[in-house]
C-alpha cells in the first residue's frame, strides 16, 4: 500500500462544514423593531474593519458589542445581541459525514476566520468538532485568511511540510493563498464536487 501524498487535511468552517446566513439574524432584529436588521447590516458593512479586528482578537468582546449596539440604537442588551448575531449557522451534514473516514487516515485541522461570539453562541457545541485534532481560529492566533501567519499557525501545529497539507475552502482568494505556500487546495463548491476532487487525489 502506497503512502498518502497528504498527511494533513485542513477544513474551512463557514460555508463548508456549516452554512451561515446573516438574514436569519436580520429577521430577528426586525422583530425587535422594523428595519433594525437593515440598520445592523449597514453598520456591519460600513464598519467591517471593526468586525475584522474582532476576528483577529484585536478588540474585546465588550468593545465589539458596544460598537454594534450603537449602530442599532441600543435596542437590545448584550446577551440578546450575542445570541441573535451568532444563531446563523446550519450544519452541512453531507460534508460533515466525510470526517470520520478522513480522520482514520489523516490529521484533521479546522482553519477559520471567526470571532469569539460566533464560537461561544454559534458553533462551539457541534459534535463534529470532536473529529478535529486541532482548531486554528483567527481570533486566537491574531491573524485572518489570506494572511500568511494563520496558515503558518496550522503548520506549526501539524509539524508537516507544506505540500503535505490539503486545504478545503469556499473562497478562491483563501485557496490561492494556501497554494502560494506550497499547499494543495480545493475551492469548495458543493458536496459532489468535493467528493470528486478528493477521489481524484486518491484521498478516498
Amino acid at each position: 500500500m502506497t503512502a498518502h501524498k497528504y498527511s494533513v487535511i485542513v477544513f474551512d468552517l463557514g460555508n463548508v462544514l456549516v452554512n451561515f446566513d446573516y438574514n436569519i439574524a436580520v429577521k430577528k432584529f426586525d422583530k425587535i423593531e422594523p428595519n433594525l436588521g437593515k440598520k445592523f447590516l449597514e453598520h456591519h458593512k460600513n464598519n467591517y474593519h471593526i468586525h475584522r479586528e474582532f476576528e483577529k482578537g484585536m478588540i474585546s468582546e465588550n468593545e465589539f458589542i458596544k460598537t454594534v449596539l450603537s449602530g442599532v440604537n441600543h435596542k437590545m442588551d448584550s446577551a440578546t445581541f450575542s445570541k441573535i448575531y451568532s444563531d446563523i449557522f446550519t450544519p452541512n451534514n453531507e460534508v460533515i459525514s466525510l470526517l470520520p473516514a478522513l480522520k482514520k487516515k489523516f490529521k484533521l485541522i479546522l482553519l477559520s476566520n471567526t470571532d469569539l461570539l460566533h464560537k461561544k453562541y454559534g458553533w462551539e457545541n457541534y459534535q463534529f468538532l470532536s473529529q478535529f485534532d486541532h482548531l486554528v481560529l483567527s481570533f486566537e492566533v491574531g491573524s485572518v485568511k489570506p494572511e500568511e501567519k494563520i496558515y503558518k499557525a496550522v503548520e506549526k501545529y501539524s509539524k508537516a511540510l507544506p505540500q503535505k497539507h490539503l486545504y478545503i475552502d469556499d473562497i478562491a482568494e483563501y485557496v490561492e493563498a494556501a497554494k502560494k505556500l506550497g499547499w494543495d487546495a480545493i475551492q469548495f463548491l458543493n458536496y459532489t464536487q468535493l467528493l470528486e476532487e478528493l477521489k481524484s487525489r486518491e484521498v478516498f
